[in-house]
């Protein structure tokens, strides 16, 4: 009897460890999208203790969003194959419920791609705040620097902002866009394309997600490219923007954008997640064109989709990854990492996949316009084109922008 009372009370043991084990390591706020089994360093070896591994928050478009998300989670795939990193991705609506619950798991790196700052970097309802709850937990954010006091200084050790130069890259977009609108009809096949001509289609479109930084930065970039190639060749255009637009439904997107599409502009730039998906089908339907954002999207409906401003997480999530693998965050650590058109992180695409509709009599005009594109990125390189960075604080100021009409802004 004792022998089984003893064996029983060695079961029970054994049962209530690996209940807390697999209890540590859940998140009930969340889901969980993907994982690995976990590999924690040896810090003896003089590499971090990797404890349950990295976590990642998706922003509101999800994992499937075919770029911000997607990329990023690509990058910690690199991870888990190259560093042999376990990962955690979380979709979730409760960010600061999430970031608690995934610092007080273990995760000592947590990256968060939504736009919700508050409760990590200020804290709110009377809480302090989340990066001073857990000091030994790096915290990445995307699109923003709101880590920073009044003078400057940095508020918490804990926390990286990741920056993309995605004014830079829109502007490139909105200069691209302002070019190949006022060439249409030598470039491409008039029996592929519906474009409103003259002064009736100098019009173009933004929908954006959120009024953010994080996404005014790619209307103001693309507005002042726009202005820039405008004023050069004296026409005048008009501006229609929607900063609420969200991230998901598709539907919705294809309205708006039919608004715009319907009222003479050529060409509509959705940075809106899933939205563009809808904004990529309406041009499409109405032979136009959109402007799609994140990776390249080219292809997704070949002909109509102009260019992608691209914004690659992938490469600073595994470069942050590897430094924590190599016990190296001091590099990173309450700083603000920009990525600028020279990383590879940001840029337009190749434009191989617009090019295959260019005529034969337009290919002259089209060697030109990639020209043209080339100066402007040398002079956003060396300086003398200076544009709008919303993300880290520049005010826009669209009454300098004598060549553009701006009704909604």
């Amino acid at each position: 009897m004792k022998k089984i009372t003893k064996k029983l009370s060695f079961l029970l043991a054994l049962i209530m460890l690996v209940s807390m084990v697999f209890t540590g390591c859940s998140d009930s706020k969340a889901g969980d999208s993907s994982a690995s089994s976990t590999n924690a360093a040896n810090s003896s070896s003089g590499t971090a203790d990797l404890g349950p591994g990295i976590a990642l928050i998706t922003s509101a478009a999800g994992p499937n969003d075919k770029g911000y998300n997607q990329s990023a989670i690509a990058g910690l795939e690199k991870a888990k194959n190259d560093l042999e990193m376990n990962y955690k991705v979380v979709e979730t609506t409760d960010i600061p419920g999430s970031l608690t619950q995934l610092a007080g798991a273990g995760y000592k790196l947590i990256f968060s791609l939504e736009y919700n700052f508050d409760a990590l970097i200020k804290g709110v309802g009377g809480s302090k705040p989340i990066a001073e709850q857990y000091p030994d937990t790096t915290f990445v954010i995307f699109n923003d620097n709101p880590n920073v006091n009044d003078d400057g200084s940095v508020k918490h050790k804990n926390v990286v902002s990741v920056l993309f130069d995605v004014h830079e890259a829109s502007f490139m977009a909105g200069a691209l866009a302002t070019l190949v609108n006022e060439n249409a009809a030598k470039l491409f096949n008039s029996a592929d394309y519906s474009f409103t001509s003259g002064d009736a289609g100098r019009k173009v479109g933004f929908l954006g997600g959120s009024k953010s930084n994080g996404i005014t930065v790619f209307g103001y970039g693309f507005a002042e490219g726009i202005n820039y190639v405008a004023k050069e060749l004296n026409v005048n255009y008009t501006f229609y923007s929607d900063y609420n637009a969200g991230f998901s439904d598709s539907a919705a997107g294809a309205t708006k954008a039919n608004t715009y599409y319907s009222d003479g502009a050529n060409i509509v730039y959705a940075v809106a997640g899933a939205v563009g998906d809808g904004v990529d089908a309406k041009a499409k339907e109405v032979k136009k064109l959109s402007i799609e954002v994140d990776a390249n999207k080219d292809a997704n409906q070949p002909g109509n989709i102009l260019t992608s401003v691209l914004k690659n997480t992938e490469v600073p999530v595994y470069e942050i990854a590897k430094n924590f693998k190599d016990n190296a965050m001091d590099k990173v650590n309450g700083k603000v990492l920009s990525y600028n058109l020279s990383s590879g992180a940001t840029g337009i695409t190749d434009l191989s996949v617009i090019e295959s509709k260019i005529t034969a009599d337009g290919k002259a005009k089209w060697d030109e316009i990639k020209g043209q594109l080339q100066a402007i990125s040398e002079k956003i390189a060396s300086g003398e084109i200076k544009v709008t960075n919303a993300q880290a604080g520049e005010k826009f100021e669209k009454t300098k922008l004598a060549n553009l009409k701006m009704p909604n802004d």
